[in-house]
């Protein structure tokens, strides 16, 4: 993002990215208990942030997978329970997709992921820049989160991926290592994940449409 922070700090509509990630998570699942993985050193993060009565903070590892390893340790779960899994840098998750995850996962045994079908033509280059291939986009969809399994299930995933010196890139594909097939939930494609410079001004434009929209519903 080329910022003096984070970008889950970044400000969007008056506040941090990671203020409106946890306001959605929370409006469609109060009751449940969150775990949030930041640097030890982080020094931007402020608690009143935080909508959930039971929450705990972790300390986040140099990959993706080792944060939600020490998120798992470091949760009181059983075995059964349902874990879901989010980029705090998605702040447009809507309530909608949420519960369709969770009742996907709820009723999948190899857990379930928001997903998007590939709608674009896919070319391929051979570290060049250059397109030497066409990819055919058929059957391929973009992984979003948040993606839901059972604890003892992505525990054991994530702990076989490190044994093995993989390093997954999102918790699906540690759990498709082991043999499962998760369940592709369909997800919206405001579901955004800021990444780069203008993606800031384009999660401001969904936010603000999103609330038009919910806005209109109410009348």
């Amino acid at each position: 993002m080329g910022a003096d922070k984070p970008k889950q700090y970044l400000n969007l509509h008056g506040q941090p990215i990671l203020a409106h990630t946890l306001a959605r998570l929370h409006e469609a699942f109060p009751d449940a208990r969150l775990v949030l993985c930041l640097d030890s050193d982080d020094r931007w993060f402020d608690p009143s942030w935080v909508p959930f009565p039971h929450w705990q903070r972790v300390p986040g590892g140099a990959e993706r997978m080792h944060s939600v390893m020490n998120a798992l340790q470091a949760m009181s779960a059983d075995d059964t329970d349902l874990v879901m899994v989010h980029d705090v840098a998605r702040p447009c998750i809507t309530r909608e997709d949420l519960h369709a995850l969770y009742q996907a996962a709820q009723a999948h045994s190899g857990g379930a992921l928001l997903a998007m079908p590939v709608a674009d033509t896919m070319k391929r280059d051979h570290d060049d820049l250059l397109s030497h291939t066409t990819e055919p986009r058929d059957g391929l969809w973009h992984a979003l989160t948040p993606q839901g399994f059972r604890y003892a299930l992505l525990l054991h995933a994530l702990e076989q991926a490190q044994q093995n010196g993989s390093v997954v890139t999102d918790e699906a594909s540690a759990i498709e290592a082991l043999g499962e097939a998760p369940r592709l939930v369909t997800g919206r494609r405001d579901n955004l994940k800021v990444t780069h410079p203008d993606d800031l001004a384009l999660a401001a434009a969904i936010l603000a449409a999103q609330a038009a929209t919910a806005s209109n519903r109410s009348f």
